[in-house]
């Protein structure tokens, strides 16, 4: 696979040639994901067939978007591909 990159604020904040979609969405291994763009939050959702979301918030250059990056810590078996994954939205840039 080609080399996928999400940005932000003009900033790239993840860079992964290992990617897995699931339902258009580009799932990065957490560990491609810059850390310090990172904010713990509070929100979670939940989806019947992956489990429950959590959320963080992205922070770059003193700009917030909130709940713009998510994960399943625990998804259920048929979403088990994208444990240990994180996937945006909310105006980042996936190319």
């Amino acid at each position: 696979m080609s080399m996928a990159e999400a940005w932000w604020n003009d900033t790239l904040i993840a860079t992964s040639d290992d990617i897995v979609t699931v339902e258009g969405n580009a799932y990065f291994p957490r560990e491609s994901v810059k850390d310090e763009v990172l904010r713990d939050s509070a929100t979670t959702t939940v989806c019947p067939w992956k489990g429950t979301a959590h959320y963080y918030t992205l922070a770059v250059d003193g700009a917030e978007n909130r709940d713009a990056a998510w994960y399943y810590p625990e998804p259920k078996d048929a979403a088990k591909e994208i444990a240990g994954r994180v996937a945006f939205w909310r105006g980042v840039e996936v190319r």
